[in-house]
């Protein structure tokens, strides 16, 4: 099991550089199921885990000037501060036994669990549906050299347009939910930036990359002050998925992302609806 949980690792990155995102949803299922961590100690590492998976994607991103610093930072801000304070002070203050239903004693780990299939199933929705909007024009510079810059990046993205109000309720809100259970919430993210920041798709995703990162390894800052990490375990499983990354990039060119996409995102609903019923039924 520990095998396949060290292949799933590479599977993970993987998929985040095929399709640029959705692996990180696996990393908690993959840590408790493969691994046997507990579910609470799994979201702390996933933090980790996607953080630092998130970054190197974020830098490919970068170089093709598909990344807005200032809209990471009015969006990365206040969600840093959630899933900080969410890791720090809200998830060791859940007693350990929350309720009874009947038979069915739901404690702590029950209940991230449950949250995190409930993420999983929506995030699979998001990855099945078929967006309607129409294609944006591509850059030919930025494909064929990713050191080649835009002549004149206004033209092809135009500056943010920033609804604090809505960036600071969102960053909020997926900083908490980071927190909880340890996924990046990039599903969530890209349409805010979309309808708040007034960013088109690319730059999106690679912004949210970035934010993706920076709060989720600031949320396992929170984790260190709370729980013994197992650091070797941690650089190895990091580096399986970073490696994952780099070959998903390079098969990205070969593969039709779109399809792809689809096909990952039923599985990621299965996935769901399985743990939904494991820890219901079986726990």
């Amino acid at each position: 099991m520990e095998v396949l949980g060290y292949i799933a690792a590479m599977l993970i990155g993987l998929s985040l550089g095929l399709i640029g995102g959705g692996g990180s949803i696996l990393t908690v299922p993959v840590l408790v199921y493969l691994i046997g961590l507990s579910p609470v100690i799994s979201t702390a590492y996933s933090l980790f885990i996607v953080g630092l998976t998130s970054l190197v994607g974020s830098y490919k991103f970068y170089q093709k000037g598909l990344v807005s610093l200032k809209t990471a930072v009015v969006f990365g801000l206040p969600s840093i501060v959630a899933v900080f304070l969410t890791r720090r002070y809200l998830v060791p203050a859940i007693p350990e036994n929350l309720f009874t239903v009947g038979d069915l004693v739901v404690t702590k780990g029950v209940m991230l669990m449950l949250l995190f299939a409930g993420l999983m199933v929506f995030a699979s929705i998001s990855m099945i549906r078929k967006k309607k909007t129409p294609e944006e024009p591509v850059d030919e510079n930025i494909d064929k050299d990713p050191d080649v810059q835009h002549t004149d990046p206004a033209e092809t993205h135009p500056k943010p347009k920033f609804n604090y109000g809505g960036i600071l309720a969102e960053g909020l809100v997926v900083g908490t939910l980071t927190g909880l259970v340890g996924a990046g919430g990039g599903f969530l993210i890209i349409p805010a930036l979309v309808l708040f920041s007034k960013l088109d798709m690319k730059m999106a995703v690679g912004t949210s990359l970035l934010i993706i990162a920076v709060k989720s390894l600031f949320g396992f800052i929170g984790d260190i002050y709370n729980y013994e990490i197992d650091w070797m375990f941690l650089g190895i499983f990091s580096l399986i998925s970073i490696a994952g990354i780099f070959i998903g990039t390079f098969l990205s060119t070969r593969i039709h992302a779109d399809k792809l996409k689809t096909s990952f995102g039923w599985f990621v609903l299965v996935m769901g609806i399985y743990i939904i019923i494991k820890e219901i039924f079986f726990a």
